[in-house]
């Protein structure tokens, strides 16, 4: 890591000034770029920010610490992401919103988006002053538009000592990049529809659109996002300032359920959907 000039870099969420962090987990900046003329809200120079960590268990971890104790109780956040289920204690928070423990899609082994978008409609209408995290589980594979067909085995997501990731078939040639590079933007096209959806259905002086942590293409030697990686091919995300008016023609479906009890087991099959084990 000393080659890579390894340092602890990067900036906490809290330090910037947002009313509603958008968290596009796994989001490279010039993806987004890519498909700006596609969204009004996507610039094309898109602005960045250097992430604290290269993946979610470590972001996790820095920026919802002991030292950011009153941030995270005046704090709402609807999270897709499992690894809130290991790493996260709700009563931090004004409110934890698990919607991968209801809201999961089995059949595709990943979280689908509008789930999240309607948690976070229903949450942003409801207390309009507090802030608000909506951590949306793509660009991040497996990429729902375009899973890869046969090249991206969903049905063994569940079983981490089978599962194939999009990352090591690269890396090992058995994928082209350019292949593995639209199914991430279709991915990134997929979650933009529905934050889409989302500015125009909460009132917010202040969105930012973000990452956790972005992808490495291939960079320093480095494919996907693995821990503790300083460069900034992963640790460079987005940082889209717009805002949000609620037009209130959009009416959110997914209810809410209260926690089950959830067992290990449970949390880690949902990481192995993701890759993560």
């Amino acid at each position: 890591m000393r080659r890579l000039g390894y340092e602890d870099r990067g900036e906490y969420i809290w330090e910037r000034d947002w009313d509603v962090l958008v968290l596009l987990d796994a989001c490279r900046p010039d993806t987004l770029s890519a498909v700006c003329s596609e969204y009004e809200f996507v610039p094309s120079d898109v602005p960045t920010f250097y992430s604290k960590a290269s993946s979610s268990r470590i972001w996790m971890e820095k920026n919802f610490s002991e030292e950011f104790a009153a941030e995270m109780s005046a704090t709402r956040y609807v999270c897709g992401n499992p690894y809130s289920g290991k790493h996260l204690d709700s009563r931090d928070f004004g409110q934890l919103d698990e919607v991968w423990r209801y809201g999961w899609d089995e059949e595709q082994g990943g979280m689908p988006a509008r789930p999240i978008t309607d948690r976070a409609v229903e949450t942003r209408r409801r207390n309009p002053t507090d802030r608000l995290i909506v951590h949306y589980m793509q660009p991040h594979f497996p990429s729902f538009p375009d899973p890869l067909g046969s090249q991206l085995k969903l049905e063994t997501f569940d079983d981490s000592e089978e599962w194939d990731s999009v990352w090591d078939r690269l890396e090992g040639g058995q994928i082209s990049t350019e292949r593995v590079r639209r199914s991430y933007r279709e991915n990134l096209r997929y979650v933009l529809d529905d934050v889409e959806v989302l500015l125009r259905s909460i009132d917010a002086d202040r969105v930012v659109i973000s990452a956790d942590h972005a992808n490495a293409f291939g960079e320093w030697g480095q494919f996907g996002h693995p821990y503790n990686s300083p460069i900034a091919a992963i640790r460079r995300v987005p940082w889209v300032t717009v805002s949000a008016s609620d037009s209130g023609e959009y009416e959110p479906t997914t209810e809410y359920e209260a926690p089950s009890e959830e067992t290990t087991t449970d949390v880690d099959e949902r990481l192995s959907n993701l890759g993560y084990l």
